[in-house]
Parts: C-alpha cells; sequence; structure tokens
C-alpha cells in the first residue's frame, strides 16, 4: 500500500522504522492525550501490529514520509477501533513534534480519507480522541470531520467522536 501526495508519500511500516517512529511515539509532549508514552517494547509492537493489519485488513497506519527526502516524521492511516462499543474505521496520525503546524497531518488524513472511501465499503470514517487534544480535533475537522458523539471512555475520560460520511466527501 502506498499513497502519494503532494509532498509526503505514505508507506507500510517496516522493522527499520522502529527510530523515527520511536522519537514521535516515546515523546511525552506529543503523546500527551494517550494513555501513555511508548516505550522501546511498544513502538515495536506498534509495527509489528500494523503489519500484521496489513496482512489482515489490507490496511493500517502508515509510515508518514517527507517526498523530498523519503525521512519519516509520523504515522497516518486506516484501523479499526472500538469506538462507544462498536467497532469503526478510524483515521489516526501522529507527526513528530518539530513537523507539526505545517499541515502534514490534514495533508496525510486527506489521503487516508480518500482512499479508504475509494478502496473500502466503508461508507462512513472516524476520529476519535480525547477531549483536550485540540490539535487532533483540528485535523479531524480539517479534513471534513463533524463531531458526531462526545462519551466517557475509561482510557481517556470524556472523549470526543468525529466523523465523515460518504456522501459528506462526495458532495464536499
Amino acid at each position: 500500500m502506498l499513497i502519494e501526495t503532494e509532498r509526503l508519500l505514505l508507506r507500510e511500516m517496516n522493522d527499520d522504522d522502529f527510530q523515527p517512529l520511536y522519537e514521535v511515539l516515546a515523546d511525552s509532549e506529543i503523546m500527551q492525550h494517550y494513555p501513555y508514552t511508548f516505550d522501546e517494547a511498544r513502538v515495536r509492537n506498534w509495527i509489528q501490529r500494523n503489519m500484521d493489519r496489513y496482512r489482515i485488513f489490507g490496511f493500517g497506519l502508515l509510515a508518514v514520509c517527507l517526498k523530498e527526502t523519503g525521512e519519516m516524521i509520523g504515522d497516518c492511516g486506516l484501523t479499526m477501533q472500538l469506538i462507544n462499543g462498536q467497532i469503526k474505521p478510524e483515521i489516526g496520525y501522529h507527526i513528530r513534534a518539530d513537523k507539526q503546524r505545517k499541515g502534514y497531518a490534514k495533508e496525510a488524513a486527506i489521503a487516508v480519507r480518500d482512499w479508504a472511501f475509494n478502496n473500502t465499503p466503508f461508507n462512513v470514517v472516524y476520529s476519535y480522541m480525547k477531549y483536550t487534544n485540540e490539535a487532533s480535533i483540528k485535523t479531524a475537522m480539517s479534513y471534513g470531520c463533524k463531531q458526531v458523539d462526545e462519551l466517557f471512555d475509561a482510557i481517556n475520560g470524556i472523549t470526543k467522536v468525529f466523523a465523515i460520511s460518504r456522501d459528506d466527501w462526495i458532495n464536499r
């Protein structure tokens, strides 16, 4: 699976992505809205889980790489997540601190959204996050989502759920 945008290449993760992904997922500032900061074992497991997702589902979180240099700056992709008691397709994203606020998460999320609606039967895709995660909320809205729910999650506390439907995507 490979998705190309104006500035980015989104490709399947592999074991060689450990160090650049560790720089993202082990950063306590980036992960402040996540239940924990990742250690080495969790990062290796993250990569393996996504490699398993590619095999099982045909999609997962992808390595977000700068097209110009090939440098991996984060991840973005489609995964199946438990949201309010149901398994739903969710677009998630993490971008390295020094590359944030440059539109990379939005660009990657738009590409994943378009890929999802062009290549899967899903009629709605979601993004969900802790209510304090303003950056993720803005990214979800930037790729066309609207808030559709707010719930209490045992891990995140108050969780906001955003979604975009296939019809809204077609009519955007």
